[in-house]
Formats: structure tokens, C-alpha cells, sequence
């Protein structure tokens, strides 16, 4: 009973440390950094062309993390492959989040045919609570806690920035100073966790054949 516990916390520890690269982090921070930036265009792009304009950067963004990833951490951790309670696991994280995204999108249709009907602070709130919830179940299904804080402070991001455009404090219902922190600080820490695995697990060096080999 005790290895099979030993053995289901060794496969937990491999599986964080397989995720925990920092890169995440980072690519997570770019995506909400749209948020912060496309208000700045919503006047004349308009609220769907303002977001969709940052697309490329974004698949820029996960591109060159995909190469670091396959180029630079790949060689240092390994490839790991799990058993099938993990793989089990994380079926149940997709089929969850893709129902978050179906509650997402059903929202957004409902928003847009309600609006001037519902005030923005109910929205806000709204997607407030469906971010929190999206990162806790995330957090939960992949062993990644970051993550619980990453949903708080996205959640915290909404009301934060309602709460200052109310009062006058910032334009744009305060979405560039608070998700620009929230973007700030996963990206911040995400190049702080990479820099320090490049550090710990340095690259490994291929032998050179001798001539008697």
C-alpha cells in the first residue's frame, strides 16, 4: 500500500516538474495582455476587430515557446510519458474545460444580445467567476497552484478595474492598469521559473568519440 502511494506521488512530482518550465506562465501572461492593450482600439476597431488584431502576436508568442520548449527544455527534463490514472485525469480536464468554453461562449452570445439591458458590473462579475473557476478546476486537474492564484488575480482583474473606471480613476473600465499588472506578473514569473530550470538542469553535453572508439 505504502509504495503504491510512493509510486502515485513520485508520478505527481514528475508530472509538476514536466509542466512547471515557466513557459505557461509566460504564454498565459501574453494572452491576458490583450486585455490590456486592446481597449486602447476598441473606439475604432470596435470590441471583436480590437482583440482579434493581437492573434498573431499571440500565436507568435506560442510558437516561440513551443520551439523553446521542444529546443531547450526537452533536452534538460526528459520526454515524460504517464500511467493511465494520470491520462484518465487529464481527459476529465479537457472534457471540464471544454464545457468552460461552451459556458463562455454561450455567455458572450447571451451578453450581446442583452446588452444595454444588464449592467457591466454584472458582466464583470460574471466573468470574473468563470475565470476563477476555469483556473481552480485547471489548477486542480494538473497539479499546478499557480494557477488557483493566476484565477484570482484575473478574477480580481475585472472587478479591479470596474471598480476604478466607476470612480474616474482610469478609462477603459481600468482593463489596461489591471490586467496589464496580472499580464506583468505571470509573465514575470514565468521567465523567473525558466531562467532558474535553465540554471538547475544544465544542458547536456554529447560525448565526443575517441579515436580508439
Amino acid at each position: 500500500m505504502s509504495q503504491k502511494i510512493s509510486l502515485k506521488g513520485a508520478e505527481r512530482k514528475v508530472f509538476s516538474t514536466a509542466i512547471n518550465d515557466g513557459l505557461w506562465d509566460i504564454l498565459l501572461g501574453c494572452f491576458f495582455l490583450i486585455f490590456a492593450l486592446a481597449p486602447f482600439l476598441s473606439t475604432r476597431l470596435g470590441d471583436f476587430w480590437s482583440s482579434v488584431v493581437f492573434l498573431p502576436f499571440w500565436l507568435l508568442v506560442f510558437l516561440i515557446v513551443q520551439w523553446l520548449r521542444k529546443h531547450m527544455v526537452t533536452p534538460r527534463v526528459g520526454v515524460v510519458k504517464f500511467g493511465q490514472a494520470r491520462r484518465t485525469k487529464l481527459r476529465k480536464f479537457a472534457v471540464v474545460m471544454l464545457a468552460v468554453n461552451v459556458i463562455v461562449f454561450i455567455f458572450g452570445l447571451v451578453a450581446a444580445m442583452s446588452f444595454g439591458r444588464v449592467t457591466g458590473q454584472i458582466y464583470t462579475i460574471t466573468l470574473g467567476l468563470i475565470f476563477l473557476i476555469g483556473f481552480s478546476v485547471a489548477a486542480y486537474f494538473l497539479d499546478f497552484n499557480r494557477l488557483y492564484f493566476y484565477g484570482l488575480l484575473v478574477g480580481l482583474s475585472f472587478l479591479g478595474g470596474e471598480w476604478l473606471w466607476a470612480r474616474g480613476y482610469a478609462s477603459h473600465h481600468g482593463f489596461p492598469i489591471t490586467f496589464g499588472t496580472t499580464a506583468g506578473i505571470m509573465i514575470l514569473v514565468g521567465l523567473a521559473v525558466f531562467v532558474r530550470l535553465l540554471r538547475d538542469n544544465p544542458a547536456p553535453i554529447e560525448e565526443i568519440p575517441s579515436e580508439e572508439a
